[in-house]
């Protein structure tokens, strides 16, 4: 059984493109990003509107491989190929990219970008932890605002961003209460509904419309919770997907855990349900509150990332997850080397089933995967 209101969230991403125009004939300014470590409040309260640019499609990267490695990372070589070709239109329109050094990739790849587009690099540090790396980081992102206010020709005010900070906080606790939603059994929410709802979000430009959208779906799922009804049975065993960013387009292993009868109850993954983890503090100034919640993202690319350790350990009582898959992109170092230490770290702690699956873009290893993840169910309903 499926939503009646995602509706509205299948017809978002489909449409977004033909939705700039009406955002360009408001006066409106666009400006694109790739990672959740951009500072999204400092482009709201610049009045701008901030748009989550296209990486997630396997067409572009035979171009993107004209210019990178073929061993390079499919994010990577999606991003660079749909910059190249023109095929984005929401990096056609973006005034500039705001770019973050998350991976050696990623500097290179903004690097060679930088040559045609526009670009603000924020040089995170390597740990989030230490007062010496919150300050480096902060004035990280106080460059940012700088940057965003000379090239947009506007001056960000602590009034400005408390009231982004307010908008992007009220969306960040709606997520929350979404993905809250699939503690029960069974989940009243499909994995692959939960993925076009997060994008969708990515390419909303009227976010009090998104807000009344999904506020209206956690509405019918909690109807849907309280009778027990669910995409999938209350035996299909319940799995947390972690990892790499997985988007709409490259969506399939979490497409084959459904289609193998499992439910998938959360998406832990980097621009998953992680970048909602956490709200903007209101207390102080608002500009070192942004930097701090953003600082605070377990991501991979920080040394150690004992927060995504620990947020997995929680979650999966919580949600009553039977086992974690991991995906990981091919080429994608901090993430495939992180895998061991989750998956050894999820043993010691309840010994929770887990498999690593790395793979990339294509469709030729699907068979594969399927293989791999009907064997790891069967295992989990052995035990």
């Amino acid at each position: 059984m499926r939503a009646e209101k995602m509706n509205y969230f299948d017809s978002v991403i489909p449409n977004a493109s033909a939705a700039i125009k009406s955002v360009r004939e408001q006066g409106k300014k666009f400006v694109g990003f790739y990672c959740i470590f951009a500072p999204q409040e400092l482009i709201v309260a610049a009045d701008a509107v901030p748009v989550t640019l296209c990486s997630t499609k396997e067409e572009p990267i035979a171009d993107g491989e004209k210019y990178l490695p073929r061993n390079f990372c499919p994010l990577l070589k999606s991003s660079y190929g749909f910059a190249i070709t023109g095929k984005c239109a929401f990096f056609n329109n973006a005034e500039f990219i705001i770019g973050e050094t998350t991976c050696d990739g990623k500097k290179k790849m903004f690097e060679m970008m930088g040559a045609f587009k526009p670009l603000v690099v924020l040089e995170l540090p390597q740990s989030a932890k230490g007062e010496i790396q919150q300050q480096y980081w902060r004035s990280e992102v106080a460059r940012c605002k700088e940057e965003i206010e000379k090239r947009l020709h506007v001056t960000i005010t602590d009034e400005k961003m408390r009231a982004a900070i307010s908008d992007m906080n009220e969306q960040r606790g709606l997520m929350r209460e979404l993905a809250l939603l699939n503690t029960a059994v069974p989940a009243p929410l499909a994995a692959t509904d939960m993925l076009k709802v997060m994008w969708a979000r990515n390419f909303t430009f009227d976010r009090p419309t998104f807000n009344k959208q999904l506020k209206s779906l956690i509405a019918e799922l909690k109807g849907m919770a309280a009778k027990g009804e669910g995409p999938a049975p209350k035996t299909a065993k319940r799995i947390i997907v972690t990892g790499v960013p997985t988007g709409v387009g490259s969506e399939k292993v979490i497409r084959i855990l459904e289609e193998s009868g499992a439910a998938v109850v959360y998406i832990e993954n980097c621009a998953g349900m992680k970048q909602y983890l956490d709200d903007v503090s209101t207390r102080g100034s608002p500009l070192e509150a942004i930097a701090d919640k953003y600082l605070a993202t377990p991501c991979s690319c920080m040394s150690p990332n004992t927060g995504r350790l620990e947020l997995l350990e929680k979650l999966v009582p919580e949600y009553h997850a039977d086992g974690v898959v991991d995906i990981t992109w091919t080429g994608c170092h901090t993430y495939n080397v992180e895998s061991r230490i989750l998956g050894d770290y999820l043993s010691l702690h309840g010994n929770v089933p887990f498999i690593q699956i790395e793979t990339d873009y294509s469709q030729g290893d699907i068979g594969q995967i399927r293989t791999r993840i009907e064997a790891f169910l069967e295992m989990i309903a052995k035990k």
